[in-house]
């Protein structure tokens, strides 16, 4: 046995040298009737590397990495079919749909240690799946200048220094800034501080909105925190303290802009339950109603919506506001947590209005990072 497969190495070793002799005879020659160094050596490696990719094992390896490269792919095309049930499988996947791209690499590495074919051709599905879906934002979209200049930021219920916070975000020359969590133990210590650089001001419930402009028609917006019976039996009062959302319309010199701040429900990963978003994804059906009965033609919505883009429960949001990010951003704005940001779940949006520029601002005392937006009329 031996014997015979040194015999058969011998003869696939002829055979590969008396293609490559052909290779070389075949080139493109020179003047002096010699092979071209540039034309000829381009042209045995074209053909080596056709023979090469023409065998049979480069197709056969790597079925495993081939196959997992075509899930991925098709994870993130279908992303939008994948059932939420009572888990919301759908709106986790979503979250973190971006990350996703990180596995093309790793994909890749093994590929090239297999020296797989197949698998390298099948990875061709998850990348242009994924340069679809945020290419985009790997651009810089950004002009200088703008008429308006909007802040928001979850402060942070349990921030240890409030009053660090207000000054670090008056420091920013936003001229509508918008807060969440403002809890009432901080609320004075944020009405004090921003007092003299945003004179008008509203408060309803945890989320406030300061302006450098004049404020009117300010309200809460009901976003059905309280459901059911003993959510409809509280007294007005007992419910504008935890109320998460309000509307309030700014005077500009170009006109009235209508502006929604809000603070959707909290999501949370339980190992027995999932992710759990039934109070976020009625808090954002809740507000999706009240921007689609907004009248004003200008409208910004500012706030910490707890979801990302991608996720569906946002659709009703999505399909009205334009992202400020996405039209005038720089990478993927990640805000949460704020230590290392991985999700981006502050959001500015709007329509009527031309975003100019987006970006997240350096952390302050919170465990989110404040995003700001330059907008033009």
């Amino acid at each position: 046995m031996t014997q015979v497969a040194t015999v058969d190495q011998a003869d696939t070793a002829k055979q590969v040298d008396t293609a490559e002799r052909a290779d070389t005879a075949q080139a493109p020659q020179g003047s002096a009737g010699r092979p071209d160094s540039g034309a000829g050596n381009w042209y045995i490696r074209f053909r080596r590397a056709i023979r090469i990719a023409s065998r049979p094992e480069p197709w056969k390896r790597g079925p495993v990495l081939a196959a997992l490269a075509l899930l991925l792919g098709l994870l993130m095309l279908l992303h939008a079919k994948i059932p939420n049930g009572t888990g919301g499988l759908g709106s986790l996947v979503e979250t973190f749909l971006p990350w996703f791209g990180l596995a093309v690499p790793v994909l890749l590495a093994g590929a090239l240690w297999r020296r797989s074919a197949v698998a390298m051709a099948a990875l061709l599905l998850p990348a242009v799946v994924w340069l679809n879906l945020f290419g985009g934002l790997l651009l810089d979209k950004s002009h200088p200048d703008s008429d308006l200049t909007v802040v928001s930021h979850n402060v942070g219920a349990e921030n240890p220094d409030p009053a660090g916070t207000a000054r670090d975000l008056a420091a920013s020359g936003a001229d509508v800034l918008a807060l969440e969590e403002v809890t009432p133990q901080a609320r004075g210590t944020y009405e004090k501080e921003l007092a003299k650089a945003y004179p008008h001001h509203t408060v309803q419930g945890t989320v406030g909105l300061w302006s450098k402009r004049p404020l009117s028609d300010t309200r809460p917006v009901d976003t059905e925190q309280d459901v059911g019976p003993l959510g409809d039996a509280k007294p007005a009062e007992i419910t504008l303290a935890d109320n998460r959302a309000l509307r309030a319309t700014v005077a500009t010199d170009q006109g009235p802009l209508a502006v929604y701040v809000a603070h959707l429900g909290s999501v949370r990963v339980n190992p027995r339950t999932g992710y759990a978003t039934d109070t976020r994804d009625r808090n954002a059906q809740a507000l999706s109603k009240a921007v689609a009965a907004e009248r004003n033609e200008r409208v910004v919505l500012l706030g910490d919506l707890n979801g990302t883009t991608d996720d569906r429960a946002l659709g009703g949001l999505t399909s009205q506001l334009r992202s400020a990010q996405e039209a005038a951003g720089d990478g993927f704005g990640f805000s949460w947590p704020a230590k290392f940001p991985m999700v981006r779940i502050a959001h500015t949006r709007d329509r009527g209005v031309q975003p100019l520029s987006w970006w997240v601002r350096p952390p302050p005392a919170s465990h989110h990072r404040p995003v700001a937006a330059g907008i033009n009329w």
